[in-house]
């Protein structure tokens, strides 16, 4: 995916050190946008993705941000409008799958963290960020879910109602912001990252597959969908749920 699809935009992706937002941003890049990138702890991995988004002519940024922290997502602003002026895509990527347990072993504090990053957080960038879209052009804003959201899973009640959450938060955003600003939910299925290979069994990993493609999704799976939504041939799609899953769900 190269090319001039998105030159002239300016995009930004939250949590997109390593991942499905690392691969959205180098995907924006390809296509010509200028893009800055959020990251929590890893500065390492942002500067790389940086390095890589560079390469393709474009200008690239990373900044520290925790998703969830108010303080953190005012300062996010500032320095986008610093570097930016104004702003044509916001992916709100940045998420945390939180640990698998039963729902009488959930702690509140468990609960709560997912809720701070995974809803709180797509609030935030979005409350914040709004004002700071290009007024002479269709903006794209991106919310990042999962087939969960639609499918459950046992063991992970706090992720599935958080990305329930962004759902409807897409909904009724797409309502209020149109057609100055077009709202849409992109809810990856089983997708192959760092993340899921480090963190899971081969044993898991395996049982994922069983569905209709037999694989993985990949990463560029995913960011295909968002240069599409985010790009002038995006602009009939409004509050919707675009679901690249390998047929693990039919929606």
């Amino acid at each position: 995916m190269k090319g001039d699809l998105l030159k002239g935009s300016r995009c930004v992706v939250t949590g997109a050190s390593r991942g499905i937002g690392k691969a959205i941003a180098e995907a924006f890049a390809k296509c010509g946008a200028d893009v800055l990138i959020t990251y929590v702890s890893n500065k390492a991995k942002a500067d790389e993705t940086v390095a890589e988004m560079e390469k393709y002519g474009v200008n690239a940024y990373s900044f520290r941000c925790d998703a969830g922290n108010e303080e953190d997502t005012k300062k996010l602003a500032g320095y986008i409008k610093e570097v930016f002026g104004s702003i044509d895509v916001l992916v709100n990527n940045a998420g945390a799958i939180g640990e698998e347990a039963p729902i009488t072993q959930i702690t509140s504090d468990e609960w709560d963290r997912i809720m701070r990053v995974d809803v709180k957080g797509v609030f935030l960038a979005t409350k914040y960020l709004v004002p700071l879209f290009d007024k002479d052009r269709t903006g794209k804003i991106i919310n990042i879910s999962s087939e969960l959201s639609v499918k459950g899973r046992a063991n992970y009640t706090h992720y599935t109602a958080a990305k329930g959450a962004v759902n409807a938060m897409t909904r009724s955003l797409a309502l209020e912001l149109a057609p100055h600003i077009l709202v849409n939910t992109v809810a990856p299925g089983p997708i192959e990252t760092d993340m899921i290979l480090q963190d899971m069994s081969s044993e898991w990993v395996e049982k994922e597959k069983n569905i209709p493609l037999g694989r993985l999704g990949s990463v560029t799976d995913i960011s295909a969908v968002t240069v599409l939504l985010a790009s002038k041939y995006g602009e009939f799609y409004c509050g919707q749920f675009i679901s690249p899953n390998g047929g693990a769900v039919f929606i």
